[in-house]
């Protein structure tokens, strides 16, 4: 049976780095130019603006609650190409803000958990395992961020690698490649988390960060 204080702990951790994503998105298009995320109050780490209810609260306890890891997704920011001083690269920046963002996000829980708990890794099951509520949540926030930053650099529509390789193609392949529905790109998606393909990308990131913390 799951600990409902284990939940909460996975969704506060959640909520946090999908706040910390989407906040980056949002900061990213106002340096590039589009002021649009600060109007709408996006550029905060208040999840409030931030929260899709059902991609944000109902689905990830859904799927953990069910046995699986707790993933899902925030509102996404909107932003203006118009406005951007340099619309590819732009673009290809904002996209990128979400993933580092939460690759930071990991490594300084890797730096907390170094200097509060130490060298003792302890396995990041959901059913406990935890000796301290500290080191569970900070190794929550390395592996969920590890997660969502290599998820979301796979470029498949809506992610945000898509938008990174649409701008990266020449206008000819672009146009094209824009095209793809929504539901295709879910569709792929799906596939490949059950071939594994995801976690075959995921795992090496996974693994170094649990030699680190038995160091």
């Amino acid at each position: 049976m799951l600990d409902p204080v284990v939940i909460i702990i996975w969704f506060v951790v959640f909520l946090l780095s999908l706040t910390v994503h989407e906040c980056a998105h949002a900061w990213a298009a106002e340096q590039s130019g589009d002021p649009t995320g600060r109007y709408l109050g996006r550029i905060t780490l208040n999840p409030l603006p931030h929260i899709d209810i059902f991609g944000t609260i109902i689905f990830p306890l859904i799927a953990i609650t069910t046995g699986g890891w707790m993933f899902g997704w925030a509102k996404p920011v909107p932003f203006n190409p118009m406005n951007l001083r340099d619309r590819k690269m732009g673009e290809i920046m904002i996209a990128l803000a979400g993933p580092i963002s939460n690759i930071l996000l990991a490594a300084l829980c890797i730096v907390l958990y170094k200097v509060i708990i130490g060298g003792s890794a302890i396995s990041p099951g959901i059913t406990g395992g935890f000796n301290q509520p500290i080191a569970m949540m900070l190794q929550i926030g390395i592996y969920l961020n590890i997660i969502l930053a290599v998820f979301n650099l796979i470029p498949v529509p809506p992610l945000d690698g898509s938008h990174v390789l649409r701008n990266l193609l020449p206008d000819s392949l672009s146009e094209i490649y824009a095209q793809i529905p929504v539901w295709a790109g879910f569709l792929v998606i799906f596939m490949l988390v059950r071939m594994g393909v995801t976690s075959a990308l995921i795992s090496p990131l996974v693994n170094l960060a649990q030699m680190i913390l038995a160091l």
